[in-house]
């Protein structure tokens, strides 16, 4: 256990702040040892996997935990599927790579995403028309309450668009331990109806791609426009892309006939980085903090220096001025500390 400990290393926004504890945890024994101190102490709890969700505005009066529970296990469910299992803090593009390197379909358009595998389901991370809700099986949890190790189904998750119920009513409730992928190993379902990808194969020259042509074509693509968070401060998309009535997306399209949109149910999907790039914010910097040059959803810790309150700051102007042309408001998808 450390007391006073720098945070800046352990989130991907490389913000300065101190937690007031710190201790990695490599079991579950040690994760309840862990939580008990902190009953007995009174402290408020801070789970870490990846740090690459998590914006620090200030520094943590409690107990920073670093869950590094390592471990892929596999179990075979027939001919054409298999089951594989990966503990919590296993790196999830390290992940997704085992999984490409033995021929496991169904990850692959999730390739280059930060962060661990106990992070995925808290978001229902998703690229490229593939969600994790798409082939998740199930997760360990441990009850924080009880101390228990339970299951969570599919249908429990409740999962959304970058929600699930561990940001809903679960949330501070249950810490994920690991998490149950259902891959192919055979007939793989390939996705490439996502333009960006389509362009990018045909770029290659690749007529019938393999699984691990999409992973290869997602990381370019990504590499192409997002900022490696090793060298550019930063938690990918800053914003969730916001869902609006159809009704106020064709009012909005006589207005600015060039509004992108995406059916979603009876509602549309407007691209929160088109409405951020129109309010003039790509590229913008103010002081330390910026939208990145490529791509206006990403906010960009720009000389290294910025502390986490300026980032959140900068995010409220983008969230007026979206709100102000628009009428939308912009959600923040990153977790704020």
């Amino acid at each position: 256990m450390h007391d006073n400990f720098s945070l800046k290393p352990y989130n991907t926004f490389g913000v300065e702040a101190k937690a007031k504890y710190f201790t990695e945890v490599t079991t579950i024994d040690e994760l309840k040892e862990a939580i008990l101190f902190s009953r007995s102490h009174s402290l408020p709890l801070l789970f870490l996997g990846g740090g690459s969700n998590v914006l620090l505005t200030k520094d943590f009066d409690g107990i920073v935990i670093l869950l590094n529970l390592k471990g892929i296990t596999e179990k075979n469910q027939d001919e054409n599927n298999i089951l594989v299992t990966a503990n919590a803090g296993e790196n999830w593009h390290g992940f997704v790579m085992y999984c490409l390197d033995n021929n496991y379909g169904g990850l692959e358009n999730l390739s280059l995403i930060p962060g661990n595998v106990g992070t995925s389901p808290m978001q229902n991370i998703g690229a490229y028309g593939t969600e994790i809700k798409d082939i998740f099986v199930q997760c360990s949890v441990l009850n924080l309450e009880t101390l228990e190790v339970e299951i969570f189904d599919l249908e429990q998750c409740r999962f959304g668009y970058r929600d699930s119920i561990f940001k809903q009513e679960g949330k501070g409730k249950y810490v994920i331990l690991d998490v149950t992928f259902k891959l192919t190993k055979k007939n793989h379902i390939i996705k490439t109806e996502y333009g960006a990808i389509t362009g990018e194969l045909e770029k290659l020259n690749i007529k019938n791609p393999t699984i691990q042509d999409v992973s290869n074509a997602v990381i370019n693509i990504r590499q192409s426009k997002l900022p490696d968070p090793k060298l550019i401060g930063n938690a990918g998309s800053f914003f969730k892309n916001p869902t609006i009535p159809q009704s106020q997306f064709e009012d909005l399209k006589l207005k600015f006939e060039n509004i992108q949109g995406y059916p979603n149910g009876d509602q549309v999907k407007v691209p929160a980085g088109w409405l951020i790039e129109q309010c003039g914010w790509k590229g913008k910097q103010i002081g330390n903090v910026a939208s990145h040059r490529l791509q206006s959803l990403v906010i960009i810790n720009a000389t290294g220096n910025a502390t986490g309150k300026e980032i959140y700051d900068f995010s409220t102007l983008i969230i007026n001025s979206v709100k102000e042309k628009f009428g939308i408001e912009l959600e923040r998808e990153v977790n704020i500390i």
